[in-house]
């Protein structure tokens, strides 16, 4: 993976810190073309990496790179899945009915004869087949690592559904020969149990800021663990939504050894060249 990793909140309203702040986004980005410029900055700024969930919207991120041949060396990293989109669904169309939306035809007719008790039964497949569904923009796309949102990684590790994880992980690797990563609030748990789980050095990326914000276990048990280094490892949230000065955040996590790639997002020139220039600078010194 790069050191450095763009990431999409920004662009679909999301702040952790302000809902002004949110909502003067939304207005900005409803264009698809205001989302390409920030991107094309974010190339000019030597970033070449694109993490981003799989928003409607991404399609024509997806379009624009897989036509024009500038943008040959520009990765995107899905995280699936887009939880509004399916929880909207499900409130206007029910659970069937969200599955016909988003699963192919005549793959629908066999869990539709069996109804929601069948897909209970064997929510495993019908799984495989949505990941593949949300998959299906990025055709052509180079997306050599695909994410599993923190939503349903830690929903999945809350109940104990550790199968699930599993079946991720083989899915993405057998079918679509790409690294599967795992999005966490909940590093320390989470690696210990992909590893109790038969999966070795883990693509993991969670939460790492000198303030333990959405650090499940706190700082001190995360600079453990990623001292052991035991899995591959991106930094997010890194700033604490704002609430620490980018030299200040960007320090901290560049000196943490265990950290392999940093993920931020931003949606001004400035604020792209700072941020890649800081973790430039401070990744520099440690080496």
């Amino acid at each position: 993976m790069d050191r450095v990793l763009f990431g999409d909140n920004q662009f679909f309203g999301v702040n952790h810190a302000s809902d002004e702040k949110a909502r003067a986004q939304t207005i900005r980005f409803q264009d698809n073309r205001a989302i390409m410029d920030v991107l094309d900055i974010a190339i000019d700024e030597g970033i070449n990496t694109f993490m981003c969930t799989t928003h409607d919207r991404i399609e024509y991120i997806c379009n624009v790179v897989r036509d024009n041949p500038k943008y040959q060396d520009f990765k995107i990293y899905p995280c699936m899945p887009y939880a509004h989109k399916y929880a909207n669904a499900v409130t206007e169309l029910g659970i069937l009915g969200t599955v016909k939306q988003f699963v192919p035809g005549n793959v629908f007719s066999t869990f539709a004869k069996g109804g929601v008790a069948f897909m209970k039964k064997d929510f495993a497949s019908l799984a495989k087949l949505m990941i593949d569904a949300e998959l299906k923009m990025f055709k052509g796309i180079n997306t050599p690592v695909i994410w599993m949102q923190n939503v349903i990684t830690d929903l999945l590790l809350g109940l104990g559904m550790v199968d699930f994880l599993v079946a991720f992980y083989d899915h993405v690797k057998e079918k679509h020969g790409a690294e599967p990563g795992f999005i966490t609030m909940n590093l320390p748990l989470l690696l210990d149990t992909l590893e109790q789980a038969g999966i070795r050095n883990p693509t993991i990326c969670a939460s790492i800021n000198q303030i333990g914000f959405r650090m499940s276990g706190g700082k001190e048990l995360y600079e453990k663990v990623i001292a052991q280094k035991r899995c591959k490892l991106v930094a997010m949230q890194v700033l604490a939504a704002g609430a620490i000065p980018p030299k200040e955040a960007f320090q901290y996590v560049c000196s943490l050894s265990g950290v392999d790639s940093i993920l931020f997002g931003a949606s001004s020139r400035a604020n792209i060249k700072q941020s890649k220039g800081l973790i430039d600078s401070f990744s520099a010194r440690r080496i």
